[in-house]
This record gives structure tokens, sequence and C-alpha cells, in this order.
């Protein structure tokens, strides 16, 4: 049994991420069970082993250590490529010649949205039905396909610890890329059965995506782990926090004068674990940690940090 933090290695982590990871870290200790690190490198082209080892870093710097080997997708290729085979054995997955300037198109000049809550950007079938002739004509022109998944209108529903009950409609996603590379949502159902992850903590912007991985996992015949989606770090109007537009990572806060010990003492005030300017070190965090705690909205960038 584990818990896992899967960051992609394309950047620093901001202090959303380390949030996060604090959380997932939590969970697992205070209750026994490990924790591993996994880097989502999929993209060789945006990954890179100096991020890795960057991101590896404030991971320790904040007191998060993990247990076993880290492990790369980038090293996992022909497991992810054995699962999509099978797949396509059962006639579940079908190869798909758009392009996303034409889903995006397709889905802006549809009449209404789609039926039930699926995730933004859900694909519309363009290629689900064609015939071998029509295949056959897109690839004489050049195009090389992707392949999705075929669903047949599946919802499925969670009780997540922290969003509590939800549901959501699955959509044809992909599973391997044109450029063959394998998707994120194939990738991550894979690992996280082959490493024994039993506990999924991660943002709550993934929580649209559960059902595509509950779906999966039954098709592949692994275990349904549980979940929890942390609210994330946004900025005052409510946005995802970007490193774009402000100092967010553990660098940027040092340079401002705010250590690490610090960062994990804010951190650990937002999940109500510290009191404000309490010093803390994480193995401190455990014993108090429960998931019922972690606040339901999201932490504003300008609470933790006001002067950055």
């Amino acid at each position: 049994m584990a818990g896992r933090f899967a960051p992609s290695p394309t950047g620093d982590l901001h202090v959303g991420n380390l949030r996060t990871a604090l959380v997932a870290w939590l969970a697992a200790r205070s209750t026994g069970i490990d924790f591993i690190v996994r880097m989502e490198d999929l993209d060789r082209v945006t990954s890179s082993p100096a991020w890795e080892q960057r991101q590896l870093a404030d991971l320790a710097a904040i007191g998060l250590n993990w247990d076993g080997d880290v492990v790369r997708q980038s090293e996992r290729f022909d497991r992810y490529r054995a699962a999509l085979e099978e797949v396509r054995r059962s006639d579940r997955a079908y190869p798909c010649y758009c392009t996303r300037r034409e889903i995006r198109a397709e889905i802006d000049a549809a009449v209404s949205a789609p039926h039930g809550h699926v995730p933004d950007g859900a694909y519309p079938g363009t290629c689900r039905d064609l015939t071998s002739r029509e295949r056959a004509q897109r690839e004489r022109a050049g195009r090389v396909p992707a392949w999705r998944l075929r669903t047949g209108g599946e919802t499925f529903s969670l009780t997540d610890a922290i969003a509590g009950d939800y549901t959501g409609a699955v959509d044809d996603f992909v599973l391997q890329r044109s450029d063959g590379v394998p998707a994120y949502n194939l990738a991550v159902v894979i690992d996280d059965s082959a490493q024994g992850v039993t506990q999924v903590v991660r943002g709550d912007d993934l929580l649209s995506s559960t059902p595509r991985h509950l779906l999966l996992q039954r098709l592949v015949g692994a275990a349904h782990p549980s979940y929890c989606h942390v609210p994330l770090v946004v900025e005052a109007d409510g946005t995802r926090l970007a490193k774009r537009d402000r100092a967010v990572t553990l660098a940027d806060l040092a340079t401002a004068g705010h250590g690490a010990a610090e960062v994990l003492s804010v951190l650990a005030g937002s999940l109500d674990l510290a009191e404000p300017g309490e010093p803390v070190r994480a193995e401190q965090l455990v014993d108090r940690f429960d998931t019922s705690l972690v606040p339901r909205r999201p932490a504003q960038i300008d609470d933790l940090f006001p002067v950055v």
C-alpha cells in the first residue's frame, strides 16, 4: 500500500504544488503506508533531469522524504503500450485523426453542451465511427492518429475525502498521442496499479478526470484507490497560481527572505495544522494530521505570502 506525489519535471514546484505534496505525504505517513515519488516525464521535450533534481531538492527542503527509488514514466513506455494493446484487442480503442484546433472548433460550434458532467474539452466523437475507407483516406493525407478509448456513456461516482460525493461522465479520452507518447490518463492508471498505490492525493483540478481513471482501472483489472483532491492555491481573482505572474517557488521565496522552514510553517498553517508563525517540522505534523481538517476552499497566495 502506498500514497504518492507525481509531479511533471518541467519547472520548479510552486507553493501550491508543495502544499499538495505536503498533504499527500502527511496522508501516507499518518496512515502508516509508504510514500513514493513518481516523475511524470512522458514528454521528454518539456521535461528534464535538471528540473527533476530541483523538485526533489525542494521536497527535501521542507522535510518530505520518500520510500524507494524515484520512478520515471519515460522509462516505462513498454508498460503503457502493452496496456493500450490490451484495450485495442477488446475493441475499446479507436484511431483519432483530429487536431486540437479541429476538436476545439467542433466543440465551440456545437448547439448544446455535452450531457452529463464531463471534463473540460470533452471529445465530440468526430472519428469514433469512421469507416475503414475514411481512415485510409486520412492516412494517405499524412495524418497520424492518436488512440482514444471508446466509451459507452458511462458515469462513475466516488466519495472523495475532501470533495465528498462526486459523479462524472466519461468521454472518449486519448490513450496515446499521435506522436506515439502515451497519454497521462493511461500512464497514471497503469503506474498506480503497478506501484501498489492505494491512496491518491492530488490537486482538485484533476477531480473531473477521476471517472476516466475509474473506467480504465476497471478495463485493465486494476484496483480502485481512495481519492483526496486538495483545493488549489489561487490568485486573488480565483485563477490558478502561475509563476509567470509572481514569485511563488521556493527559490523565489528564499530571495524574498522566506526560508524553507518558514514556507513549511505557512503551509501547515494554511491546512490548520499549526498556529500562525509557529515553527514546525514536517514530522511534527503527522500526529496532527486528519484529512477532515483540510480546508475545503482554495487558499489565496496573498493570504500565505502577502508581501511577495
